[in-house]
């Protein structure tokens, strides 16, 4: 009897559509779609899997171990902190993510946020809101572009077009990115810097690095205190990155001047959290990817490089290529 197609199980998504098993199935690949939540359930539900098709579902070492035909993780999204890449790396399971999907919606809405904090947009809706009319009033601190710094944290395709868009703006913009030659962020036109520096000179500081063990909680009551009084702070990247306590915190004493979030560290925010009243803050809801294109793109990219990859062409995006040597 005919060995059956290779199956791909797509744990989780709440993407519309179904790009994914129109892709898969017009490849010849058998394509099962669970809601997996936890570890478990992705155990189960893919216990006879080829390759997985990943949002948000936990995919971890001891998963990977009851797992004994993976080959293949494709990440519904740029980062890929949910997967356990070194444990797929020891033993021999190639994970891509979809990096390129959203690049300019991403960065759009970094700038918007940007733009938002600088002009102190948030704030001065509120008061005309609640019937005050004084520009000098609620818009204090209100930034000059051409007379402030934004600190671009990551220089990776996001965060380098970030870095354009301001200096297109005026702003002087310093690059703190340890992956990232001096050379090459000097040829862009910026200045590269130490972290601390760059926190340091900062009127606005931008996220747009991976979330990993050393970048957890990167923003903390620490670094934070680093910052010049006054200072402003937009995540677009990951909510991981920020210590949610030590910012409202930061808030609530006036050190940190405002904040531009739109991702967090548990989704949705919870009704609980203080970011949802500390003063100058500005909430999206985990929306700076999102476009009708980027919509579109996103399942399609992710399906279509485990058609590439069970056929043996290259997936540029596979984040672990050491594990071929595995």
């Amino acid at each position: 009897m005919a060995e059956p197609p290779p199956l791909v199980v797509v744990t989780d998504s709440d993407l519309p559509g179904d790009a994914p098993e129109q892709i898969l199935g017009a490849a010849g690949l058998r394509v099962r779609r669970a809601s997996c939540r936890s570890a478990e359930e992705v155990a189960r539900a893919a216990r006879d899997a080829t390759a997985l098709l990943v949002q948000w579902a936990p995919i971890t070492a001891p998963v990977l171990d009851r797992l004994d035909r993976l080959r293949f993780v494709s990440r519904l999204g740029i980062g890929h902190d949910m997967i356990d890449v070194a444990g797929a790396t020891a033993r021999g399971i190639a994970v891509a993510n979809t990096p390129d999907y959203c690049v300019e919606e991403v960065a759009a809405h970094t700038i918007a946020m940007v733009m938002a904090l600088a002009r102190r947009l948030p704030v001065l809706d509120r008061a005309v809101r609640d019937g005050r009319w004084s520009a000098t009033g609620d818009g204090v601190g209100a930034l000059r572009p051409s007379r402030a710094s934004v600190a671009v944290i990551g220089f990776g395709r996001i965060g380098s077009l970030v870095a354009e868009h301001a200096r297109a703006l005026g702003f002087r913009v310093v690059v703190h990115d340890p992956n990232v030659e001096e050379a090459a962020v000097r040829a862009a036109g910026h200045e590269p810097s130490p972290l601390e520096e760059a926190l340091a000179v900062a009127d606005i500081v931008t996220l747009h690095v991976p979330l990993t063990d050393l970048t957890r909680r990167l923003l903390n009551g620490e670094t934070m205190a680093r910052m010049r009084p006054g200072a402003r702070i937009v995540n677009t990247c990951r909510g991981g990155l920020i210590d949610e306590t030590a910012l409202a915190e930061a808030l609530a004493s006036g050190h940190v001047a405002a904040a531009a979030l739109d991702v967090f560290e548990q989704e949705p925010l919870s009704a609980a959290s203080p970011l949802r009243h500390a003063p100058g803050v500005l909430l999206t809801p985990h929306a700076a990817w999102y476009s009708p294109d980027s919509l579109e793109e996103l399942p399609r990219r992710a399906a279509r490089q485990i058609v590439d990859f069970l056929e043996g062409r290259p997936v540029p995006s596979i984040v672990n290529p050491e594990y071929a040597s595995t």
